[in-house]
C-alpha cells in the first residue's frame, strides 16, 4: 500500500511546498529542477530564482549549449541532499531557491530573442528576487546585463570568468557571443574599470579599459592574489557575475563549445568563489555547457558546483545581514 511518505520523497520539485531546506530523493530518478528545488512561476517568498535559456545561435564553434541548462539541472541532483563541503552557510536554509523553469523565446525568430530574455528577466527581477540563469551561449549575458542594469542602476560592475574576452570591438550589432562585453561597456551598462575577466587566454588586442588576470597569471600568482585584486576593483559595487564554462580548462570540462587549453582548474575557480564572500552580487549566470561534447558529465556537474558557488555568494551576504 501505497504511503504519503512515498508519495513525497520523489519528485520534490512539483511536491514539496516549502521553499527552504534540502530534502533526500534519489539522485537518479524524479523530476528533474536545479537542485531538487520546487519548480514555480510563483515567485512569492522567492529569495532566488533559476532559470534556464536555452538559446546557442550566436555561437561560433560549436552548437549545443542550449541542452545546458538541462544538463547542469540533472548534474546538480548529487548536490542536492547536503550543503556542499566547506561552505560556512547553506544557500537553501538561508535564501528561498526555486527553480522557475525556462526562458521562452521563437527559435524561429532568434533577432527577437534579445528582447524576449531581456523583458522576462526584468520580470522576475522586477520582483526583488536575484536571478541566477543558466545558459546557452555567452551572449545571453548581455540582456540580462540589460535587465540588470535597469534594475540596479548604471554601470555595473563585471566579474567575468572565461577563456575569451568576448569583447570584440565591431561597427554593427550582432547577435555574437564574441562582442556582447564591447557593447555592454560601450552602452555604460559595466564599467570596465571596477570590472575583471579571469581565465583569459585568447589574443585580443584591445582590452577596452577590463582588467584582466588571465590564465598565467592565475596560475603564477594564486588564488589569493586574484580574490585580493579583485576586491579592491569592485569594492561594494553592485557586481553581475558571469561563468563561461570554457574558463575551465578542457581536461574539466570537455563539453563546451569553444574549449581552450591552460585553462583554471574546477578548484581554482571554485577557491575564486569562495574568496570573493560577502561581494554585492545582484545577478549571476554560467553559460556555454554543451552536453553533447562532455564526458562522463563532468561539465554539466562542473557548472552546477559553479551555480552552487554563487548562491553560496549569495547567501553569504544574506546571513551577513546586506
Amino acid at each position: 500500500m501505497t504511503s504519503e511518505l512515498d508519495k513525497t520523497n520523489v519528485d520534490s520539485a512539483i511536491v514539496r511546498e516549502d521553499l527552504r531546506g534540502i530534502r533526500p530523493e534519489p539522485t537518479y530518478g524524479g523530476v528533474l529542477s536545479f537542485a531538487r528545488r520546487r519548480y514555480t512561476k510563483t515567485l512569492a517568498g522567492a529569495d532566488v530564482a533559476i532559470c534556464g535559456i536555452p538559446f546557442d545561435t550566436a555561437t561560433t564553434n560549436r552548437p549545443g549549449a542550449r541542452m545546458g541548462p538541462r544538463g547542469i539541472r540533472a548534474a546538480s541532483t548529487i548536490l542536492a541532499w547536503e550543503r556542499p563541503y566547506g561552505m560556512q552557510h547553506d544557500p537553501f536554509e538561508e535564501l528561498a531557491v526555486v527553480d522557475y523553469g525556462d526562458l521562452h523565446f521563437d527559435f524561429g525568430y532568434p533577432a527577437d530573442a534579445p528582447a524576449q530574455i531581456e523583458a522576462q528577466a526584468s520580470d522576475i527581477i522586477d520582483q526583488d528576487v536575484t536571478l541566477l540563469s543558466l545558459g546557452g551561449d555567452h551572449f545571453i549575458s548581455y540582456p540580462l546585463l540589460r535587465a540588470h542594469a535597469n534594475k540596479h542602476g548604471k554601470p555595473l560592475s563585471l566579474v567575468h570568468f572565461d577563456a575569451h574576452s568576448d569583447s570584440w570591438a565591431e561597427d554593427c550589432k550582432r547577435i555574437d557571443h564574441g562582442t556582447m562585453f564591447f557593447h555592454a561597456a560601450k552602452e555604460g551598462i559595466v564599467d570596465p574599470a571596477s570590472s575583471v575577466q579571469i581565465g583569459i587566454r585568447t589574443t585580443n588586442p584591445d582590452t577596452h579599459g577590463f582588467n584582466i588576470l588571465d590564465a598565467p597569471w592565475v596560475h603564477d600568482n594564486g588564488v589569493a592574489a586574484v580574490v585580493a585584486s579583485t576586491r579592491d576593483w569592485l569594492a561594494d559595487r553592485p557586481v553581475y557575475l558571469t561563468f563561461d564554462i570554457d574558463c575551465l580548462d578542457p581536461a574539466f570540462a570537455p563539453g563546451t563549445g569553444t574549449p581552450v587549453c591552460g585553462g583554471l582548474s574546477t578548484h581554482q575557480a571554485i577557491s575564486i568563489l569562495r574568496g570573493l564572500e560577502g561581494i554585492n552580487v545582484v545577478g549571476m549566470d554560467v553559460v556555454e555547457v554543451a552536453p553533447a561534447y562532455d564526458s562522463a558529465e563532468i561539465t554539466s556537474l562542473a557548472g552546477a558546483h559553479i551555480a552552487m558557488e554563487m548562491l553560496n555568494l549569495r547567501a553569504s551576504r544574506a546571513a551577513a545581514g546586506r
